[in-house]
């Protein structure tokens, strides 16, 4: 049995779809994925020639022998989950969604509109955030899963059902929403943050699951860190996309944009202490790091450690020794075979993560 959960150290699109996606096509027995949040987080997975954009379902949907769940604190926007379940055809005997998640209502999305979230914070104006306030509150007029007609083949008890496979020694994968940065009680930016925690404590809590039984907390970081376009808040360092591409030698011009809104992204150098309070926080046994062919161009699509150029290499021992946790997987671009999976290979550090992990900050820095 193993249940791991993956995290973003950063300001969310880590690439914690990309790992969620090599995780569940990688186990070797059983699997299940479990995603919290709501439609304003969009998660990316490419895999066998194909981009799956998804603002609802967990990006495991590429591992098709992958069971994915809804968990009771995910909000729901209905014409967007009806679509991706249609687009990924899904049938109800793979995807299980928790009779009491909350659908996103138009008052929702109307609500962010009148309270100026858009200018005032960059909102995704999704409704997420609303809908959330709402259940919080108790309101009379907050739907659930279980009164949608469309969803009631999809229907469970997602917490007793994970439980049970983890009883039964299968594996569960829970994907966090967003990222560290953006957690609504620590990331310490507020209001510049989003609607939820979004630490690996949080999301266990909104999925059903005891700290307990936690094996693995993976927490992905960028190389180049982003946020959303627009007025969303600090960003240490804030550099440019051409920036980036004249550093690594990319051949094409570099951009990202957000999957939700289709903004152009900010992007920043990488901030060690944005980093080194995410791991404080979650307490990772290992780090994945996106973006090693942003560092050079000659890493992209690689899958050995040893072809990796020395600054990549500089890299990742830098944030081993900074951290005192080992980075066991290096993305080397975006397809599902473009990462190095260093977890059958020696690290040069051995800490678990549960020690000090502000010694090393200064130097590493």
């Amino acid at each position: 049995m193993s249940l791991l959960v993956v995290v973003g150290g950063q300001y969310g699109s880590e690439g914690k779809g990309k790992l969620v996606a090599h995780l569940a096509s990688s186990a070797r027995g059983p699997v299940s994925a479990v995603r919290s949040g709501g439609s304003n987080a969009g998660h990316t997975a490419i895999a066998n020639g194909r981009c799956y954009k998804l603002r609802q379902l967990p990006s495991a949907v590429v591992a098709e022998r992958c069971h994915l769940y809804l968990s009771a604190g995910m909000l729901i926007d209905l014409p967007v989950l009806l679509r991706e379940i249609e687009e990924c055809r899904l049938a109800p005997t793979r995807l299980h969604i928790d009779r009491h998640a909350v659908l996103i209502a138009e008052v929702d999305r109307h609500s962010e509109c009148q309270s100026q979230l858009g200018p005032r914070i960059a909102s995704t104006l999704t409704g997420t955030g609303a809908a959330t306030a709402r259940k919080v509150l108790r309101d009379p007029n907050v739907v659930m899963a279980d009164s949608v007609p469309e969803l009631k083949p999809y229907l469970a008890d997602v917490a007793e059902q994970l439980n049970r496979r983890i009883d039964r020694g299968e594996d569960v994968i829970v994907e966090g929403s967003q990222g560290f940065g953006l957690s609504l009680h620590h990331s310490g930016y507020f209001p510049f943050t989003t609607s939820r925690d979004t630490t690996s404590a949080g999301f266990l809590s909104e999925v059903g699951l005891s700290p307990r039984l936690v094996n693995e907390i993976y927490v992905v970081l960028r190389t180049y860190p982003i946020r959303v376009g627009g007025n969303s808040g600090p960003l240490s360092r804030e550099i440019s996309w051409e920036d980036i591409q004249a550093r690594s030698g990319y051949p094409a011009a570099l951009a990202e944009y957000t999957t939700v809104t289709g903004r152009l992204r900010r992007v920043a150098e990488f901030d060690w202490e944005l980093a080194r309070r995410a791991v404080e926080i979650n307490r990772p046994s290992a780090i994945a790091i996106h973006g090693a062919d942003y560092l050079n161009y000659q890493n992209y699509g690689k899958t050995l450690w040893c072809e990796l150029s020395d600054e990549a290499r500089n890299f990742v021992e830098r944030v081993e020794a900074a951290f005192r946790v080992p980075v066991s997987f290096v993305f080397t671009g975006p397809t599902e075979n473009q990462i190095i999976d260093r977890r059958t290979t020696p690290h040069p550090t051995t800490s678990s993560g549960r020690e000090s992990v502000t010694d090393g900050i200064t130097a590493a820095a």
